[in-house]
């Protein structure tokens, strides 16, 4: 159950990015994923924690991109963060999904709490130097927020916690039992290391292996007024954050498939003779690869327009604040949809068809090219794509929205 706020949160985002804020931080994203890219398939294989590569982050700034400038952060928009996200996928899809959860997660400072606390939020934030993970999987069984005295206890178990592992804060949502805000959905913040928390380390899966994507357990966990952030509530701005991680995730798989053209064509290149059939020289300069090499890159270039288009509509949209309007929060999700489906399938379809113009060597396991269709494979099943061709369809054709909800 989620309710109406009566107070608009304060979102601080206004304006929009210019080239130069785009250009400033596309650098030094580039430079991030360059450092990334360079043991990207090691790391993978290591599956280790990331503390390592989260500290990159922090020491790049990109941690603090979206803090506004005045509680010390770069005061940046959301897209410079979006092609950020994409810049790092390209290279390392695990710590582009971390970066990615990070934005969402810190942004529920402006998304839920009051304006009157944002401020405090903000610079302990910055001060910290905080990665913001979390654990508000919705299919998972819900967790149990017991009312108790002016905090409450938390327990239960929540699956696929992103940055659990690394982050030094995790964003929880829960529904309260009991007491005066009996039926509320709260967003809370807890550190990593609050007494009862348990990260469990489980993530075992075929891709994003170094996303920190574990399970928590919550052993009677106290939860003070002061880790509170708000109620999580239908006002449309607020519920803007659900198609923010989805524009996310869709310049996120953007990204990798820009990633696996980039090394296919540094594979094809690198081939010095060509198909025994052919009349080329080169498997480069065969038309045969060449025409399958364009189909892609024209197709990857189409939905990095419309990844553009959007994050420039979101930031305008936000900037409305409390006066954004439900109507315009629907249009802006379905076509943010729209945008979901299209990246789903040329990241899936690109990582899996570049095998076919860089051959059978191109399967070496010290390649690395599979680690860019594992890791596109792997997240795309977040939410199933189907259910957002019917999102788009059933909006175009009558107009219909989908029900609020932590993926619509």
């Amino acid at each position: 159950m989620t309710v109406l706020s009566t107070q608009l949160p304060r979102v601080p985002y206004t304006g929009s990015a210019d080239e130069a804020e785009l250009a400033h931080w596309r650098e030094i994203a580039e430079q991030v994923a360059a450092t990334l890219a360079a043991d990207a398939l090691e790391r993978d294989r290591k599956h280790e924690q990331p503390f390592a590569e989260v500290q990159l982050l922090r020491e790049a700034g990109l941690l603090n991109l979206l803090v506004p400038a005045e509680f010390g952060g770069a005061g940046a928009h959301w897209a410079t963060a979006f092609e950020t996200i994409r810049i790092l996928a390209a290279a390392d899809g695990s710590i582009s999904q971390l970066l990615a959860y990070h934005y969402i997660n810190q942004s529920g400072i402006a998304f839920y709490a009051p304006a009157e606390a944002q401020a405090e939020w903000w610079r302990r934030t910055v001060a910290g130097g905080w990665l913001w993970g979390d654990s508000v999987n919705p299919v998972d069984p819900q967790l149990t927020l017991t009312a108790e005295d002016d905090g409450f206890r938390l327990n239960g178990f929540k699956r696929f916690s992103t940055g659990s592992g690394v982050g030094e804060m995790i964003v929880v949502n829960a529904e309260v039992s009991g007491g005066p805000r009996h039926g509320e959905v709260l967003a809370f913040v807890l550190p990593r290391n609050r007494e009862g928390l348990e990260i469990v380390d489980d993530w075992d899966y075929l891709g994003q292996r170094l996303s920190a994507s574990n399970s928590l357990k919550y052993h009677n966990v106290r939860i003070e007024a002061a880790d509170l952030l708000g109620a999580v509530t239908d006002e449309p701005v607020s519920t803007l954050l659900t198609p923010g991680i989805q524009l996310a995730f869709a310049n996120f798989y953007l990204g990798i498939a820009e990633g696996a053209l980039a090394r296919g064509k540094q594979i094809l290149l690198g081939r010095k003779n060509a198909w025994f059939l052919s009349a080329a020289e080169t498997y480069s300069q065969d038309v045969v690869f060449q025409r399958t090499v364009g189909e892609l890159k024209a197709r990857t270039a189409a939905v990095a327009a419309l990844a553009e288009k959007l994050g420039r509509k979101f930031d305008a949209l936000l900037a409305k604040a409390g006066n954004v309007t439900q109507p315009e929060r629907a249009a802006l999700a379905v076509e943010i949809a729209e945008a979901k489906v299209v990246s789903t399938e040329i990241g899936v379809e690109v990582a899996n068809r570049i095998f076919e113009v860089t051959g059978s060597s191109s399967t070496q396991n010290d390649v690395g090219l599979d680690l860019f269709w594992r890791n596109v494979r792997t997240h795309s099943l977040h939410d199933p794509v189907d259910y957002k061709k019917i999102e788009v369809g059933a909006y175009f054709l009558r107009g219909e929205t989908q029900p609020l909800s932590l993926y619509t």
